[in-house]
């Protein structure tokens, strides 16, 4: 036994406890922890070793552990103890460059120890379940049948009960939108998309030399109208669009406005490719658009924005076993298959509850966010929606989105205008992410430049020397 494994002489200072004495004991653990007294991997004291130590009963020492071990500071090790976790450092609130960045539509990071420590555990333990054929075999394209089957559990709620075989794993959204579109559209066809739409199918449709066609919106999105008159003029192969929680403008097509596109799209053969990027995240929201049509529609379920960006996973489900096979023929083709380790760690954390448990967490979080956005900004013309964790800002004359960018930067914030998004005319407009910065306290800071930006009037000349 070396001397790291040997039970370090370590006593909680609690001789002037403010509370209960297993929440004191917890309290002076995370403190010497933090400052170095105790490190990662330190193995800590028996709990009967330490409670005959302070003189105290043993059941409170069992409860200061239970605590300090939900706050993610600890760990017990069957047969070796207990022992000091690993902390990550707080993530820093700007970028390398000085900016609170608020450009990048980010799920908010929660602050939940315990949560985060299950998270690190079920990533662990998958080393010991799955072996090496996870890490040195290629799986089936589409993903393996387990997997798939975890997607249409994760998916349940949405899009009702389905088989595994409906669903296809993809490398992320963009994977999942680059295999549809090649399978559906070639090089000189025109897609119809909202007037708004999402930078990364600007980006996919000018790689593929896709002819984008902008549908009007208005505040509940597409307009049906505008669809139709869309579809008769440019004969499109496809529909590219965000009905739920829209990026940017957080709209929300209601049902009888799905049903409107799904029969004019039916009538005109015209396919859907519905990007649910932010479904999951109401607890109460409309039925996907793909519902409205099942025939035609290709829906798209990332996990970057309800589950976490570092996984690169999207569930795709396609109209039917045909189009499913032809789909995994362009995935083959296109980026070959998922990472089968982030499938294997979704499947585990769909399976044992700890995907529901980050989508809440997720949601409180999101929520906190949007009560300081609403406590800041004027909601005269700010478009935002519960559960959403972006908002959109039109700017009023004489405010351009250039000098708006230009005045925030000079704030040191970061954000995005509507230029990334627009497929048409750009608005006078920005697009602020509210889970981008790394703390509420910095939104707040964030929100109080945006505030005082809007409150005082923009530059009347820029000065050229």
């Amino acid at each position: 036994m070396t001397d790291r494994d040997m039970p370090p002489a370590w006593l909680p200072d609690i001789r002037k406890p403010d509370g209960p004495i297993y929440l004191a004991i917890a309290a002076a653990l995370e403190a010497d922890i933090r400052s170095g007294a105790l490190r990662p991997g330190d193995r800590l004291p028996t709990q009967r070793r330490l409670a005959a130590a302070i003189g105290i009963d043993f059941t409170t020492v069992t409860r200061a552990y239970a605590e300090a071990a939900r706050r993610g500071l600890i760990e017990g090790r069957v047969g070796l103890g207990t022992y000091v976790r690993i902390i990550p450092p707080p993530r820093a609130a700007a970028t390398a460059g000085g900016l609170i960045d608020m450009s990048m539509n980010l799920p908010p990071c929660f602050d939940d120890p315990a949560l985060a420590a299950r998270l690190w555990r079920d990533v662990t333990a998958l080393g010991a379940e799955a072996g090496l054929d996870l890490l040195l075999r290629y799986q089936d394209i589409g993903g393996a049948m387990a997997d798939r089957a975890a997607g249409a559990h994760w998916l349940r709620d949405r899009m009702g009960p389905l088989p595994p075989e409906r669903v296809l794993l993809c490398p992320g959204a963009q994977g999942a939108l680059l295999a549809i579109a090649g399978l559906l559209a070639a090089p000189g066809d025109a897609v119809c998309v909202e007037d708004l739409t999402y930078p990364g199918f600007r980006a996919l449709a000018a790689h593929r030399g896709l002819r984008l066609v902008p549908v009007a919106m208005d505040a509940d999105g597409l307009l049906p109208d505008a669809f139709e008159a869309a579809c008769r003029a440019h004969r499109p192969k496809l529909l590219y669009c965000t009905p739920t929680l829209h990026n940017p403008t957080t709209a929300t097509m209601p049902p009888d406005r799905r049903a409107a596109i799904a029969a004019i799209a039916t009538a005109q053969g015209i396919a859907i490719v519905e990007d649910d990027a932010y479904g999951m995240l109401p607890r109460s929201a409309p039925p996907p658009l793909a519902t409205f049509a099942p025939s035609i529609s290709y829906y798209i379920a990332g996990v970057a924005k309800s589950l976490s960006p570092a996984l690169r996973l999207a569930y795709v489900v396609p109209p039917d076993a045909a189009a499913a096979h032809r789909l995994a023929a362009a995935i083959r083709a296109t980026t070959s298959m998922a990472s089968p380790l982030t499938a294997a760690i979704a499947t585990r954390w769909i399976g044992d509850g700890t995907a529901e448990a980050v989508r809440e967490a997720i949601r409180r979080e999101t929520a906190s966010r949007r009560q300081i956005l609403r406590a800041l900004l004027p909601e005269a013309g700010l478009r935002t929606a519960e559960d959403a964790f972006h908002a959109w800002l039109p700017l009023d004359p004489p405010w351009t989105r250039s000098a708006f960018i230009d005045r925030l930067r000079s704030a040191g914030i970061g954000a995005v205008g509507s230029d990334a998004f627009a497929a048409g005319t750009a608005p006078e407009a920005v697009r602020l992410g509210l889970g981008a910065p790394a703390t509420r306290e910095a939104l707040r800071t964030s929100l109080e430049a945006v505030a005082a930006a809007l409150a005082a009037p923009p530059p009347l000349a820029d000065i050229i020397v």
